[in-house]
């Protein structure tokens, strides 16, 4: 089923967060302050979150679309798309996204339509320096919101990377650096989502080692990081031998997705596989490979992904049910006139 983002995320809506943007610059943080959250984090001890900071560290292809991720109305039409979804708890993405998805609804409840962030998880991501090909990469300290201003924002939780290549030395600069934050979350009682990668330097950038070895150990270094590590949830790759990666920790753990395969079936077969692996593996937190599912639509993804993590349904199940339609409104911003 095809998505259109234009019909879903009107014109009129963007001009009017961006009015919003010159006019009332405050209205984001007072949708933030008043947003009703849920009294926890996780309401069945599972999370299905959608991961949307990509743009912010200088990724923004989607396959071989250098710019797929560069046109933020379509971006934000697929991110609240899915939000929309049964079952998908919330979204991690850079501050300034989430600013834009709060604008959202506060241009929403000034129509007196639902608000579409009540109750839904919202997760900032601290942001990393160490922008994508660049020739300082792995040193990569955070670059923006402190926990400080998580908690003032009224938001659940923070998330970071740490990409460690033991033959880089400013992969100690931003492994200390992730310790300083997770030791600040702490004090504020705010879960942190540390996504450790292994990774190892190569003529095309520093991919990531992921096979089930590498990700154990350096999952074991992240659980030691900070003064506590009670607030803490691990943002893992999928590897063969999950089960391996599981075991080497107690931290609850979610999948990262990766690069958008275009074809969300072997998304959805590792995510069933990881889910299987462990007691501690408890969801997902992926953005293209459900953002991005070729032509199809996005909430229907997310909602399969769900249909496995929440239900515990398996991958075929799952994929099964992407013929039935998603009851989500046809528009967003109903009515404009901008």
């Amino acid at each position: 089923m095809s998505f259109s983002s234009a019909t879903f995320f009107p014109d009129a809506l963007l001009h009017a967060i961006i009015d919003a943007r010159v006019e009332r610059p405050s209205l984001a943080l007072n949708a933030a302050q008043h947003r009703k959250r849920r009294d926890k984090l996780t309401l069945d001890g599972r999370l299905n979150i959608i991961a949307a900071d990509h743009p912010a560290r200088f990724v923004s292809n989607v396959g071989t679309n250098l710019l797929g991720m560069a046109d933020r109305r379509d971006y934000l039409a697929r991110i609240l798309r899915v939000l929309v979804s049964d079952g998908v708890d919330g979204v991690m993405a850079s501050m300034d996204i989430l600013e834009d998805l709060l604008l959202v609804d506060a241009l929403r409840a000034e129509q007196d339509l639902t608000p579409l962030l009540e109750n839904k998880v919202l997760i900032a991501s601290l942001n990393r320096g160490g922008l994508a090909g660049a020739a300082w990469e792995l040193d990569d300290p955070m670059t923006g919101p402190s926990p400080a201003t998580c908690a003032q924002w009224n938001l659940d939780g923070a998330k970071t990377l740490l990409r460690v290549d033991i033959n880089e030395p400013a992969s100690l600069k931003t492994m200390m650096a992730c310790a300083e934050a997770i030791t600040a979350c702490n004090a504020l009682d705010l879960p942190m989502f540390l996504e450790p990668l292994p990774v190892a330097k190569t003529d095309k950038g520093y991919p990531v080692t992921k096979t089930a070895e590498a990700v154990a150990r350096l999952a074991g270094v992240s659980s030691a990081l900070g003064d506590s590590s009670r607030n803490l949830w691990l943002k893992l790759p999928y590897t063969e031998d999950f089960a391996t990666v599981a075991r080497s920790t107690t931290l609850p753990i979610v999948l990262l997705g990766g690069e958008s395969a275009g074809n969300p079936k072997p998304f959805l077969e590792q995510l069933r596989t990881a889910m299987d692996s462990g007691y501690n593996v408890r969801g997902a937190m992926v953005g293209r490979n459900v953002l991005f599912p070729g032509n199809g639509d996005p909430g229907i993804i997310a909602r399969a992904a769900s249909a496995i993590i929440h239900d515990k349904l398996d991958a075929q199940a799952a994929f099964d049910g992407f013929a039935s339609p998603l009851e989500a409104p046809d528009t967003l911003y109903p009515g404009g006139t901008r």
